[in-house]
């Protein structure tokens, strides 16, 4: 037997009868060779972690931009705490690791620069194309925008995954709507490892933009909703570690994985706090006007020409239109190229006077 074969039969005799080991995969759209050690999950793992948009990450912002602190998240770290509480929550449940953390790793790779302030202005620059969503931009990230190169230098488009990441990445978000009690089955992943994934993402933005936002002094600990701080706990501390423990104590005995009621209702009233006092609040409008002046001058310049998007992006093999082709590029900017690039063009508007 291969080690990879090892692999699979460990996973046969450990994992619970609900998840989703790696020998019964779907499948690749594109049919592989297997690899005598790792199994497919975990090379999808690999070709994640080893891509360019991954590393793009670290310079993308989570809520705010530009902060002065060395402390703040960035897209990248929030991807590794979705990652760690989603393998913590995976591990308990006896469900398949290696395809939550592709799945988590995998989950932002499409988020635009500027957080959700400049997801907002992407779409709103995209409104006559058909809009724009992070997470299809994740999907068209891993199955078209990327490259690989194989060992005889034969380039090859799009990261290949497999079924079961595609599905987890395509049904992670859900914006800041609430959770539901029942969630429409058809809008949740098929597998459980990305229901995981879809509630763990939940589970850190809230945990750990509360912490960002006391960091910061735009919130203090105690302006809490009193029914949030009754149900999670005093200090936000304790959140995480009572969130995590409900997903797991749910999933014992769910054909799903969720929250208690109790937990969700008041995760719900955090999510609608945050929203509130640092999402849309007046501390970040600056940034969030910033962002859309960038966005829309940018979408505005590259479409006029487009010949100087680079070539990776104007040789794609959907040969996608003028304006996805500008959404695929500014897309898979950081925070810090957007900026270069809008102070070049525009070089009598600097970002600390939009």
């Amino acid at each position: 037997m291969t080690i990879r074969e090892q692999i699979e039969a460990r996973e046969q005799a450990w994992l619970a009868p609900g998840a989703a080991p790696a020998a019964r995969s779907l499948g690749r759209a594109v049919p592989e060779p297997e690899d005598d050690l790792r199994t497919c999950f975990q090379r999808d793992r690999d070709r994640i972690l080893h891509s360019k948009s991954f590393r793009r990450l670290k310079h993308k912002t989570q809520v705010f931009l530009a902060p002065e602190g060395d402390h703040y998240r960035t897209r990248l770290t929030h991807t590794l705490e979705v990652a760690q509480i989603a393998r913590t929550i995976a591990r308990a449940l006896r469900l398949n690791e290696d395809l939550t953390e592709a799945i988590a790793l995998g989950h932002d790779l499409g988020h635009p620069p500027f957080g959700h302030a400049g997801e907002a202005a992407l779409d709103d620059a995209m409104a006559p194309y058909g809009g724009f969503r992070h997470v299809e931009q994740s999907l068209r990230v891993v199955d078209v925008l990327e490259r690989r190169q194989r060992a005889d230098g034969t380039v090859l488009w799009g990261l290949n995954l497999t079924w079961e990441v595609r599905d987890g990445i395509g049904g992670h978000s859900k914006g800041l709507r609430d959770l539901e009690p029942a969630p429409d089955p058809e809008a949740l992943p098929a597998t459980l490892e990305g229901q995981v994934v879809r509630l763990a993402d939940r589970i850190a933005y809230v945990h750990h933009d509360m912490d960002d936002a006391v960091r910061a002094g735009i919130v203090r600990e105690d302006e809490v909703p009193a029914a949030v701080r009754a149900v999670l706990g005093p200090y936000r501390g304790e959140w995480l570690s009572r969130m995590i423990h409900d997903v797991v104590q749910q999933g014992q005995t769910a054909d799903r994985i969720a929250l208690s009621d109790e937990i969700r209702q008041a995760q719900n009233r955090l999510k609608d706090f945050l929203s509130e006092r640092v999402y849309l609040g007046p501390h970040t409008a600056d940034d969030v006007r910033r962002a859309h002046v960038v966005i829309r001058a940018l979408f505005a310049h590259y479409l006029a020409h487009p010949g100087e998007i680079p070539e990776e992006f104007r040789t794609v093999p959907d040969a996608p239109a003028p304006p996805r082709m500008v959404c695929d590029f500014l897309a898979g900017m950081t925070d810090r190229y957007a900026r270069r690039g809008f102070e070049t063009y525009f070089p009598a508007r600097e970002w600390t006077t939009l």
